[in-house]
């Protein structure tokens, strides 16, 4: 009972981290690109980056399927490199986690930066800091209270993913079966007590991230 109870959420919590992780990279690097330029089609990319926060699952899961599909030239190279599809592995998890959780940190990350008073970075730039340096060393610090909202929200979603990853990991016990997809089979199967334990647990998990969240921003 114990090891069928904490394989989902020990999965869960792993693909959460490195999910975040990913989103962290991805989502800070396009939020710097973005928060204070202006060129032509920057609707239409920024449009395009936050697709992923109203697509229905379904829809998320079957453009995964499309895109990383043994069929598709990425599943073509993944299998050529690794021997293997990435479809219904720990790493579909993992990229599933990714695309729904990216907008959130993107957009707590590119509003942090925007909120920065333009004449700070400015200064720096005066007192001859390159534009890297002014990212690194101005604008990033300044925006570190967003950044830490973003990496907070980004995990609670990566932990709560359901719908693409089941469609693009599926639900193989020990080995893709989140939390999510478990208390699905629990409820499938009848298994009330174990479905509730696993509720609980995600609702712990969440409310605790956003007390977080909460916390952190009653101290801006």
């Amino acid at each position: 009972m114990a090891a069928s109870f904490w394989s989902p959420v020990l999965l869960s919590a792993q693909i959460a981290v490195v999910s975040t992780m990913i989103v962290a990279l991805a989502g800070i690097s396009a939020a710097v690109f973005m928060a204070k330029r202006s060129f032509k089609g920057k609707v239409l990319l920024e449009t395009f980056l936050l697709l992923p926060l109203v697509f229905p699952p379904s829809v998320t899961g079957f453009l995964l399927i499309v895109v990383f599909g043994t069929r598709s030239p990425a599943g073509q190279l993944i299998l050529t490199i690794f021997g293997s599809p990435v479809m219904f592995t720990w790493w579909a998890g993992v990229i599933a986690s990714s695309v729904v959780a990216f907008p959130l940190m993107y957009q707590a990350v590119k509003t942090g930066l925007q909120a920065i008073d333009g004449d700070i970075e400015d200064a720096a730039k005066v007192d001859g800091a390159g534009a890297g340096k002014v990212i690194w060393h101005i604008s990033l610090p300044l925006a570190l209270s967003s950044i830490l909202t973003g990496l907070i929200l980004s995990f609670a979603r990566a932990l709560g993913e359901f719908g693409a990853t089941l469609m693009f990991a599926g639900n193989i016990p020990g080995k893709t079966q989140t939390v999510p997809t478990a208390i699905y089979m629990a409820i499938e199967s009848g298994d009330m007590e174990l479905a509730w334990m696993w509720v609980l647990t995600i609702v712990a998990l969440s409310f605790i991230m956003l007390a977080a969240v909460s916390f952190h921003s009653s101290r801006k």
